[in-house]
């Protein structure tokens, strides 16, 4: 084989395995109904968050819906001219909604990637050296245990102008907690087996120990609280949004309800109320589906009769 085949040949055999374990998962999933069906509901999300602003019909901000005599069509249920209806400022609903997914899913995803890695770092590290390491995360982790989320949170956005980024700062900052303690217990147990003793009997060093032998080991657990980080970022940026502490540059799901609380048709604008509500509950329901179909495999003693 030509030096030039090899790299070829080996992206190759990568990108198969990759589709194997695609696959697999895929697989795996259609034996859960309710997993499968989280998972047909992420995807369209995810297409949403992508491709949702150059699939929406009008601006959501900039353009106003109005009717054939030229007048601005305010809070016009679902027509020909408005498929989901007008808000109280007659901008088209479902413009909203779909442009409003990219921010959601922004949010979702490295909030949730953030509050995975932070909290299975400081889980890794704090289980594996124990003493006064363990101590001063654990400690640090009961600090932010006792700092409620929201009310932290708005109290550094009012000082700060709020961006969708430094929102997903915030909610990473605040929800690696709880990753921490779960991997940090996993560690405890897993330090004590034959082959990470070892690893360390045979000179390896403190780094290669825990990426090589500690890590793998627990890498299920971080990537179970990750999916379920991504469901906390989305609903914290939503709650965020509500209370009128979202980037106020973007339309964001729960920039929506908050609009439509604040102008008083909450109860009478369903249109208007009912896209940003099922959108959040259905991407928040589906990722702890799915993260509950997996948890049953990583942890034994919870799973259900079949």
């Amino acid at each position: 084989m030509s030096t030039e085949t090899k790299p070829k040949a080996e992206l190759y055999k990568r990108v198969d395995a990759l589709w194997t374990t695609v696959r697999d998962q895929f697989a795996f999933l259609r034996q859960d109904p309710m997993a499968f069906a989280g998972m047909l509901v992420v995807g369209a999300f995810v297409f949403l968050g992508l491709f949702g602003p150059y699939l929406a019909p009008h601006d959501p901000i900039e353009h106003t819906v109005r009717g054939d005599g030229g007048s601005v069509l305010r809070l016009a249920a679902p027509s020909v001219d408005a498929f989901f209806g007008t808000t109280a400022y007659g901008k088209d609903v479902l413009s909203q909604f779909l442009a409003g997914a990219r921010p959601t899913l922004i949010v979702g995803l490295f909030g949730g990637l953030g509050t995975g890695a932070l909290g299975f770092t400081v889980g890794v590290v704090s289980g594996y050296y124990g003493g006064w390491v363990d101590e001063l995360l654990m400690r640090l982790t009961d600090l932010t245990f006792s700092l409620p989320f929201m009310p932290m949170a708005l109290l550094l956005l009012t000082f700060m102008t709020p961006n969708i980024w430094l929102i997903t700062a915030i909610i990473a900052a605040f929800l690696w907690k709880m990753p921490a303690r779960v991997v940090r217990s996993e560690v405890l147990s897993v330090r004590e087996r034959t082959f990470v003793k070892s690893a360390r009997a045979s000179g390896a060093s403190d780094l290669r120990t825990m990426l090589y032998h500690v890590a793998p080991n627990v890498l299920p657990i971080g990537f179970l609280y990750t999916a379920y980080g991504v469901a906390w970022a989305i609903a914290a940026q939503a709650s965020l949004a509500f209370l009128g502490f979202g980037d106020p540059t973007m339309t964001s799901w729960g920039r929506m309800l908050r609009q439509v609380f604040a102008s008083g048709n909450m109860r009478v604008a369903w249109w208007w109320v009912l896209p940003p509500a099922i959108g959040i509950a259905a991407i928040t329901t589906s990722v702890f589906l799915i993260g509950r179909a997996y948890e049953e495999v990583i942890n034994p003693e919870i799973q259900t009769d079949q």
